[in-house]
C-alpha cells in the first residue's frame, strides 16, 4: 500500500471500522454511535483531485482521520466523567452510610464487651431454651441436642450468652449448622461436631469483633478516598479541547473550499435536442 494515497485513507476508513465493531462484539460499550462510522464518500470532483495532487484533499483527509480521533477521546472523556459524577451522587454516598453504620454498630459492640468482666479461664455461662449452663461441656451438648432436633433450616431463638442473643440456623449451601450472635451487629459463628471446641468458637468470634471493625473502617477510609479523587477528576475539563476546536474549524474550511472547487469543476453534460421536422409553409404569393 503506497503511503499518502487514496488506498491509504480508505485503509484507515476500514481500520476505524473495525475498532467500533470490536468494541461492540467483545460487550464493550461504544462511546461513538454506528452513525459516527457511517460510510465516508468522495465526491467525484474530490476523486479527481486528490488524483491530480490536489493538496487540500490531502490536508482535508489527514484533519478527518485527526478530528475523528479527538473526538472519539473526548467521547470517552466524557463517558468516564458521567461514570464518576453518577458515582459521586450515588454509589459513594451509599457505601458511606453503610460503613458508617457498621462502623457505629462495631463500636457499640466492642464497648458493650469492654464494660463485662472478663476471665478467659471462667466460663460465664449460658442461658439455652431458658435453661442455664455453667458447664461449658453441658452447655456445648446442648446445643449439639438443639441442632439434632431442628426441623427447619430457618433462624431460631437459641438463648444468650455474655449479654449477646444467640440464633441457631442451617446453612443449606455449605451444609452446616450456624449460631448468630446479636447485639448492634450481627456476628457468624460457624459450628462443628465438638461439644467445647463450639464454646471456644464462639468466643473467638466475639474476641475478633474489634479486627472486624478495623478492616471495615479501612474500607470506609478508602471510599472516602475514591471520593475524593473521582470529585477531583469531574473537575478537570478535556486537555485537547483547544485543538479539537482548531482542528474542526480548519475542516470546515476546507469542506467549503473543496466544495466551491467542485462546483467551478462541474460540466454540465447537456444533451442536444432532437430537432423537429418544421412543415414547409407555403406561402400565397
Amino acid at each position: 500500500m503506497t503511503e499518502e494515497t487514496f488506498d491509504a485513507y480508505l485503509y484507515q476508513l476500514v481500520e476505524n471500522k473495525q475498532k467500533f465493531i470490536s468494541q461492540v462484539m467483545t460487550g464493550k460499550s461504544p462511546v461513538r454511535s454506528a452513525e459516527d462510522f457511517d460510510e465516508a464518500v468522495l465526491s467525484y470532483a474530490e476523486i479527481k483531485m486528490l488524483a491530480t495532487g490536489n493538496p487540500h484533499i490531502k490536508e482535508k483527509m489527514d484533519l478527518d482521520i485527526q478530528v475523528s480521533k479527538l473526538k472519539l477521546l473526548k467521547q470517552n472523556f466524557l463517558s468516564e466523567k458521567y461514570s464518576l459524577e453518577d458515582r459521586i451522587e450515588r454509589v459513594f454516598p451509599a457505601q458511606i452510610k453503610y460503613y458508617e453504620e457498621q462502623i457505629q454498630g462495631f463500636n457499640e459492640d466492642i464497648a458493650f464487651l469492654n464494660s463485662q468482666p472478663s476471665d478467659e479461664k471462667e466460663f460465664a455461662g449460658m442461658l439455652i431454651k431458658g435453661e442455664n449452663f455453667v458447664e461449658k461441656a453441658q452447655a456445648g451438648e446442648r446445643i449439639l441436642q438443639e441442632c439434632k432436633a431442628m426441623k427447619s433450616p430457618d433462624p431460631v431463638f437459641l438463648g444468650e450468652y455474655r449479654g449477646f442473643n444467640m440464633e441457631l440456623s442451617f446453612d443449606t449451601v455449605a451444609r452446616e449448622f450456624m449460631i448468630i450472635l446479636k447485639r448492634s451487629m450481627q456476628h457468624t459463628v460457624k459450628l462443628g461436631n465438638d461439644a467445647s471446641g463450639n464454646i471456644i468458637r464462639i468466643d473467638n468470634v466475639l474476641s475478633g469483633i474489634e479486627k472486624r471493625a478495623a478492616v471495615v473502617k479501612a474500607e470506609y477510609e478508602n471510599v472516602l478516598t475514591q471520593l475524593d479523587k473521582a470529585r477531583i477528576e469531574t473537575s478537570k475539563t478535556f486537555e485537547h479541547e483547544d485543538e479539537l476546536k482548531e482542528k474542526s474549524a480548519r475542516l470546515d474550511e476546507l469542506n467549503i473550499l473543496l466544495n466551491l472547487d467542485e462546483k467551478e469543476n462541474t460540466v454540465i453534460d447537456v444533451e442536444p435536442e432532437e430537432l423537429q421536422d418544421v412543415p414547409d409553409r407555403e406561402y400565397e404569393r
